[in-house]
Protein backbone atom coordinates (compact mmCIF):
# COMPACT_ATOMS: atom_id res chain seq x y z
CA UNK A 1 0.00 0.00 0.00
CA UNK A 2 1.35 3.44 -0.98
CA UNK A 3 2.22 5.68 1.96
CA UNK A 4 0.20 8.90 2.24
CA UNK A 5 2.97 11.49 2.23
CA UNK A 6 1.30 14.63 0.82
CA UNK A 7 -1.52 16.58 2.44
CA UNK A 8 -3.62 19.36 0.94
CA UNK A 9 -5.49 21.42 3.53
CA UNK A 10 -8.12 23.49 1.76
CA UNK A 11 -8.91 22.22 -1.72
CA UNK A 12 -10.84 25.14 -3.15
CA UNK A 13 -9.84 27.27 -6.14
CA UNK A 14 -6.13 27.79 -5.48
CA UNK A 15 -5.44 24.57 -3.61
CA UNK A 16 -7.42 22.73 -6.28
CA UNK A 17 -5.46 24.42 -9.07
CA UNK A 18 -2.13 23.23 -7.64
CA UNK A 19 -3.58 19.80 -6.94
CA UNK A 20 -4.77 19.55 -10.53
CA UNK A 21 -1.33 20.56 -11.80
CA UNK A 22 0.42 17.99 -9.61
CA UNK A 23 -1.71 15.12 -10.81
CA UNK A 24 -1.71 16.19 -14.48
CA UNK A 25 2.09 16.43 -14.47
CA UNK A 26 2.41 13.20 -12.44
CA UNK A 27 4.49 15.04 -9.84
CA UNK A 28 2.56 13.00 -7.30
CA UNK A 29 0.01 10.19 -7.45
CA UNK A 30 -3.50 10.52 -5.97
CA UNK A 31 -2.71 7.48 -3.82
CA UNK A 32 -0.01 9.54 -2.05
CA UNK A 33 -2.52 12.24 -1.16
CA UNK A 34 -4.71 13.15 1.76
CA UNK A 35 -7.18 15.98 1.17
CA UNK A 36 -8.44 17.72 4.29
CA UNK A 37 -11.50 19.81 3.45
CA UNK A 38 -15.15 19.44 4.49
CA UNK A 39 -16.29 20.76 1.10
CA UNK A 40 -13.65 19.86 -1.53
CA UNK A 41 -13.82 21.49 -4.93
CA UNK A 42 -14.07 19.70 -8.26
CA UNK A 43 -10.31 19.15 -8.69
CA UNK A 44 -10.16 17.57 -5.23
CA UNK A 45 -13.21 15.42 -5.92
CA UNK A 46 -11.54 14.17 -9.09
CA UNK A 47 -8.40 13.31 -7.10
CA UNK A 48 -10.48 11.52 -4.45
CA UNK A 49 -12.11 9.52 -7.24
CA UNK A 50 -8.64 8.47 -8.38
CA UNK A 51 -7.49 7.29 -4.96
CA UNK A 52 -6.78 10.30 -2.72
CA UNK A 53 -7.96 9.94 0.88
CA UNK A 54 -10.57 12.49 1.93
CA UNK A 55 -10.80 13.74 5.53
CA UNK A 56 -13.21 16.32 6.89
CA UNK A 57 -11.24 16.83 10.13
CA UNK A 58 -7.62 16.32 11.25
CA UNK A 59 -6.80 12.85 12.57
CA UNK A 60 -3.88 10.57 13.40
CA UNK A 61 -3.79 9.61 9.71
CA UNK A 62 -1.65 12.74 9.23
CA UNK A 63 1.34 11.19 11.02
CA UNK A 64 2.89 9.93 7.77
CA UNK A 65 2.71 13.34 6.04
CA UNK A 66 6.03 14.76 4.80
CA UNK A 67 4.70 17.67 2.71
CA UNK A 68 1.65 19.76 3.55
CA UNK A 69 0.08 22.38 1.27
CA UNK A 70 -1.80 24.88 3.44
CA UNK A 71 -4.40 26.52 1.21
CA UNK A 72 -7.23 27.53 3.53
CA UNK A 73 -8.56 31.06 3.93
CA UNK A 74 -6.18 33.09 6.15
CA UNK A 75 -9.01 33.80 8.58
CA UNK A 76 -9.37 30.05 9.27
CA UNK A 77 -5.73 29.51 10.20
CA UNK A 78 -5.93 30.43 13.90
CA UNK A 79 -8.62 27.79 14.47
CA UNK A 80 -7.48 24.97 12.21
CA UNK A 81 -3.69 25.38 12.27
CA UNK A 82 -3.03 24.24 15.88
CA UNK A 83 -5.23 21.16 15.46
CA UNK A 84 -3.28 20.10 12.37
CA UNK A 85 0.08 20.82 14.03
CA UNK A 86 -0.75 18.40 16.85
CA UNK A 87 -1.06 15.52 14.38
CA UNK A 88 2.01 16.18 12.23
CA UNK A 89 5.46 14.68 12.43
CA UNK A 90 8.26 17.09 13.34
CA UNK A 91 9.87 16.22 10.01
CA UNK A 92 6.97 17.56 7.93
CA UNK A 93 7.38 20.56 5.64
CA UNK A 94 4.59 23.14 5.54
CA UNK A 95 4.09 24.95 2.21
CA UNK A 96 1.74 27.84 2.95
CA UNK A 97 -0.05 29.83 0.25
CA UNK A 98 -2.04 31.87 2.77
CA UNK A 99 -2.16 35.50 1.65
CA UNK A 100 -0.73 37.92 4.21
CA UNK A 101 0.31 35.19 6.66
CA UNK A 102 3.98 35.59 7.58
CA UNK A 103 6.55 32.89 8.28
CA UNK A 104 6.67 34.14 11.88
CA UNK A 105 2.91 33.65 12.29
CA UNK A 106 3.15 30.18 10.79
CA UNK A 107 6.08 29.26 13.06
CA UNK A 108 4.07 30.25 16.13
CA UNK A 109 1.74 27.36 15.29
CA UNK A 110 4.03 24.88 13.50
CA UNK A 111 6.80 25.14 16.09
CA UNK A 112 8.74 22.03 15.07
CA UNK A 113 8.12 21.83 11.33
CA UNK A 114 10.01 23.45 8.44
CA UNK A 115 8.21 26.24 6.58
CA UNK A 116 7.89 27.55 3.04
CA UNK A 117 5.73 30.54 2.19
CA UNK A 118 4.61 30.66 -1.45
CA UNK A 119 2.21 32.53 -3.71
CA UNK A 120 1.07 30.74 -6.87
CA UNK A 121 -1.86 31.65 -9.14
CA UNK A 122 -4.76 29.73 -10.64
CA UNK A 123 -3.24 29.08 -14.11
CA UNK A 124 -1.15 26.49 -12.21
CA UNK A 125 -4.07 24.14 -12.94
CA UNK A 126 -2.94 24.00 -16.59
CA UNK A 127 0.80 24.41 -16.01
CA UNK A 128 0.74 28.11 -16.99
CA UNK A 129 1.07 29.64 -13.54
CA UNK A 130 3.89 31.45 -11.80
CA UNK A 131 4.91 31.11 -8.16
CA UNK A 132 7.23 32.96 -5.81
CA UNK A 133 8.40 31.28 -2.63
CA UNK A 134 10.59 32.09 0.36
CA UNK A 135 12.02 29.72 2.98
CA UNK A 136 12.14 29.51 6.73
CA UNK A 137 15.50 29.09 8.41
CA UNK A 138 15.43 25.30 8.85
CA UNK A 139 14.38 24.10 5.38
CA UNK A 140 16.75 21.41 4.08
CA UNK A 141 18.18 21.16 0.56
CA UNK A 142 16.02 18.08 -0.07
CA UNK A 143 12.87 19.88 1.09
CA UNK A 144 13.73 22.84 -1.14
CA UNK A 145 14.15 20.56 -4.14
CA UNK A 146 10.84 18.79 -3.54
CA UNK A 147 9.09 22.14 -3.05
CA UNK A 148 10.42 23.44 -6.36
CA UNK A 149 9.32 20.23 -8.11
CA UNK A 150 5.80 20.54 -6.69
CA UNK A 151 5.49 24.24 -7.51
CA UNK A 152 7.03 23.80 -10.98
CA UNK A 153 4.23 21.39 -11.86
CA UNK A 154 2.06 24.53 -12.02
CA UNK A 155 4.43 26.65 -14.12
CA UNK A 156 7.38 28.97 -13.51
CA UNK A 157 8.93 29.25 -10.03
CA UNK A 158 11.07 32.00 -8.50
CA UNK A 159 12.76 31.96 -5.09
CA UNK A 160 12.77 35.34 -3.31
CA UNK A 161 14.87 35.97 -0.21
CA UNK A 162 12.82 38.96 0.97
CA UNK A 163 9.51 37.80 2.45
CA UNK A 164 7.92 41.19 1.73
CA UNK A 165 8.06 40.29 -1.97
CA UNK A 166 5.52 37.51 -1.39
CA UNK A 167 2.91 40.16 -0.62
CA UNK A 168 4.00 42.11 -3.70
CA UNK A 169 3.69 38.99 -5.87
CA UNK A 170 0.25 38.37 -4.34
CA UNK A 171 -0.89 41.77 -5.61
CA UNK A 172 0.62 41.29 -9.08
CA UNK A 173 0.32 37.65 -10.14
CA UNK A 174 -1.63 36.01 -7.32
CA UNK A 175 -4.63 38.26 -7.93
CA UNK A 176 -3.59 39.11 -11.49
CA UNK A 177 -5.66 36.51 -13.37
CA UNK A 178 -8.79 38.21 -12.03
CA UNK A 179 -7.61 41.50 -13.54
CA UNK A 180 -7.25 39.85 -16.94
CA UNK A 181 -10.64 38.15 -16.67
CA UNK A 182 -12.26 41.46 -15.77
CA UNK A 183 -10.56 43.15 -18.72
CA UNK A 184 -12.07 40.44 -20.93
CA UNK A 185 -15.51 41.18 -19.45
CA UNK A 186 -15.01 44.90 -20.04
CA UNK A 187 -13.88 44.35 -23.65
CA UNK A 188 -16.91 42.15 -24.28
CA UNK A 189 -19.29 44.76 -22.84
CA UNK A 190 -17.65 47.53 -24.87
CA UNK A 191 -17.98 45.43 -28.03
CA UNK A 192 -21.71 45.00 -27.47
CA UNK A 193 -22.05 48.72 -26.73
CA UNK A 194 -20.67 49.69 -30.16
CA UNK A 195 -22.76 47.17 -32.05
CA UNK A 196 -21.19 43.69 -32.02
CA UNK A 197 -23.97 41.09 -31.52
CA UNK A 198 -24.17 39.65 -28.01
CA UNK A 199 -23.62 36.12 -29.30
CA UNK A 200 -20.35 37.13 -30.97
CA UNK A 201 -18.88 39.57 -28.45
CA UNK A 202 -17.76 36.93 -25.88
CA UNK A 203 -15.82 34.96 -28.50
CA UNK A 204 -14.10 38.03 -29.95
CA UNK A 205 -13.16 39.38 -26.51
CA UNK A 206 -12.00 36.02 -25.16
CA UNK A 207 -10.00 35.01 -28.23
CA UNK A 208 -8.35 38.43 -28.40
CA UNK A 209 -6.99 37.96 -24.86
CA UNK A 210 -6.02 34.33 -25.54
CA UNK A 211 -4.26 35.23 -28.77
CA UNK A 212 -2.39 38.17 -27.26
CA UNK A 213 -1.28 36.01 -24.31
CA UNK A 214 -0.10 33.31 -26.71
CA UNK A 215 1.89 35.88 -28.65
CA UNK A 216 3.47 37.15 -25.43
CA UNK A 217 4.45 33.59 -24.55
CA UNK A 218 5.91 32.67 -27.94
CA UNK A 219 7.73 35.94 -28.72
CA UNK A 220 11.11 37.07 -27.44
CA UNK A 221 10.00 40.70 -27.72
CA UNK A 222 8.90 42.72 -24.71
CA UNK A 223 5.28 43.61 -24.09
CA UNK A 224 6.14 47.21 -24.98
CA UNK A 225 7.58 46.19 -28.34
CA UNK A 226 4.62 43.93 -29.12
CA UNK A 227 2.33 46.89 -28.40
CA UNK A 228 4.32 49.07 -30.77
CA UNK A 229 4.22 46.35 -33.43
CA UNK A 230 0.43 46.52 -33.64
CA UNK A 231 0.19 50.31 -33.41
CA UNK A 232 0.31 52.32 -36.64
CA UNK A 233 0.91 56.07 -36.25
CA UNK A 234 -2.40 57.97 -36.28
CA UNK A 235 -4.29 54.70 -36.75
CA UNK A 236 -7.21 53.14 -34.88
CA UNK A 237 -5.02 51.39 -32.29
CA UNK A 238 -3.17 54.64 -31.57
CA UNK A 239 -6.47 56.43 -31.01
CA UNK A 240 -7.50 53.74 -28.54
CA UNK A 241 -4.14 53.77 -26.75
CA UNK A 242 -4.32 57.53 -26.34
CA UNK A 243 -7.26 56.82 -24.01
CA UNK A 244 -5.78 53.75 -22.29
CA UNK A 245 -2.41 55.38 -21.71
CA UNK A 246 -3.64 58.85 -20.75
CA UNK A 247 -3.30 60.49 -17.33
CA UNK A 248 -6.38 58.71 -16.00
CA UNK A 249 -5.85 55.61 -18.13
CA UNK A 250 -4.76 52.03 -17.59
CA UNK A 251 -1.27 52.63 -16.11
CA UNK A 252 -2.71 54.77 -13.31
CA UNK A 253 -5.60 52.37 -12.73
CA UNK A 254 -3.28 49.34 -12.64
CA UNK A 255 -1.03 51.02 -10.06
CA UNK A 256 -4.07 51.68 -7.87
CA UNK A 257 -5.25 48.11 -8.43
CA UNK A 258 -2.08 46.37 -7.28
CA UNK A 259 -1.59 48.84 -4.42
CA UNK A 260 -5.09 48.01 -3.13
CA UNK A 261 -4.28 44.29 -3.23
CA UNK A 262 -0.96 44.89 -1.45
CA UNK A 263 -2.67 46.94 1.27
CA UNK A 264 -5.16 44.13 1.84
CA UNK A 265 -2.36 41.56 2.08
CA UNK A 266 -0.74 43.68 4.79
CA UNK A 267 -4.09 44.04 6.59
CA UNK A 268 -4.49 40.26 6.62
CA UNK A 269 -1.05 39.99 8.23
CA UNK A 270 -2.22 42.27 11.04
CA UNK A 271 -5.55 40.50 11.72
Amino acid sequence: MTERTHLVVGAGKMGGALLEGWIASKAISPTQLIILDPNPGQAAQDAIGKGALHLENPSNKLKSIKYLLLAIKPQMFSKLGPTIAEELSKDALIISILAGTSLASLQDVFKDQSLIRAMPNTPAAIGKGITAYTKGSNVSAEQTQVTETLLAAGGKVHHVANEHLIDVVTAVSGSGPAYVFHMTEALEAAAVKIGLPEDLAPDFARQTIIGAAGLLESSNETASQLRRNVTSPNGTTQAALDVLMGLEGLPSLMRETVQAALRRAKELAED
